[in-house]
């Protein structure tokens, strides 16, 4: 059988037996696709790896109120001037020049010896002052610009030597300041004692000590004096007499007088006083207790001005200090 009635054959039989099965999937012969065109995108311009991107120009900024920026209303605005550089003063060679001042000892006992050293430069003389506790020339020496002095203390200096030693003059002057500690021999009578050193030892006496209403009055027998001490708030805050009451003479007591309840006249050295002095008796007023006499101490130290400061046993077994000058007196508690 040629080939084209073998497949007109083929097509024939399927189709008989499409038509006989009652369940079988009608085949409907449909068109073949179309081919669709694809799209394939122009290449595009890569630009080189050394090309520089330009930056794309802005507009100038403006004013906020436009046009050109506003003149301040003081002028032009003033740029500070940088600081000048500090300038340095070179040293003159030729000065008057201090190279030491110093002693064989650090400390010396009273009236114990300390000798001092010192050079000095580009001067012919120098001059050593010893100066007072309160800052003023005491004793002074002419001496070489390179040389010693042995110096003799006193048995009562306390607290501590101080030395300048002084060159040059007007603008070639120069001076050094030399200070020796003094080895305090004495110990004070009450505890804790003072910073200063005594002068004396603790001297043992009888004491007659009496409040008023505006202060007190202490008898020191030892030394025949009376202390007024004022609490008033005027100047000065104390005062001290020497004693003239004599009892063969004196009476101890103002007989016509009698003080108010609660009061007491002053009797013997403290009354005489207080009878005989319209300062002293108009400040303190009237006695608010009896005298009492007692047993105590007393100790110096010394003070600016070649003045004292005086500790002494009160009545209630507290400490006075009386400070030079009449300006201040104050209770120390042992």
């Amino acid at each position: 059988m040629p080939i084209r009635l073998k497949f007109v054959f083929l097509i024939v039989m399927m189709w008989v037996l499409s038509a006989c099965s009652a369940t079988a999937m009608q085949i409907i012969p449909t068109d073949l696709p179309t081919s669709t065109a694809s799209f394939t995108p122009s290449p595009t311009h890569t630009p080189a790896h050394d090309v520089t991107p330009t930056r794309r120009p802005t507009d100038a900024v403006q004013s906020i109120i436009g046009g050109a920026s506003p003149t301040p209303l003081l002028g032009v605005t003033r740029t500070s001037a940088p600081n000048k550089p500090t300038e340095t003063r070179i040293p003159n060679p030729n000065a008057a020049r201090i190279e030491f001042f110093t002693s064989d000892v650090l400390a010396v006992e009273p009236g114990g010896a300390v000798t001092l050293f010192w050079s000095a430069r580009n001067v012919d003389a120098a001059v050593i002052y010893r100066l007072n506790p309160d800052g003023t020339r005491q004793q002074v020496w002419n001496v070489p610009p390179d040389s010693s002095l042995n110096i003799q203390t006193r048995r009562s200096d306390r607290g501590q030597l101080t030395f300048l030693l002084a060159v040059g003059e007007s603008e070639t002057y120069n001076e050094s300041q030399l200070v020796i500690p003094i080895r305090c021999p004495i110990t004070w009578f009450f505890t804790p004692p003072p910073t200063e050193c005594p002068a004396i030892e603790a001297v043992d006496t009888t004491f007659i000590d009496q409040a008023f209403e505006r202060g007190r009055m202490v008898y020191i027998t030892e030394r025949n004096q009376t202390y007024v001490l004022f609490n008033d708030g005027n100047e000065p805050a104390w005062l001290s007499f020497n004693s003239l009451y004599n009892p063969d003479v004196h009476p101890e007591s103002e007989a016509n007088f009698v003080p108010p309840a609660g009061f007491f006249q002053p009797l013997r050295e403290l009354g005489f006083l207080w009878r005989s002095n319209d300062t002293v008796r108009n400040r303190l007023g009237l006695g608010t207790t009896e005298a009492k006499t007692y047993q105590g101490f007393y100790q110096t130290a010394p003070a600016t001005n070649e003045r004292e400061s005086l500790f002494l046993t009160a009545g209630d077994n507290t400490i006075i200090n009386i400070i030079p000058g009449g300006t201040l007196w104050q209770f120390i508690s042992p």
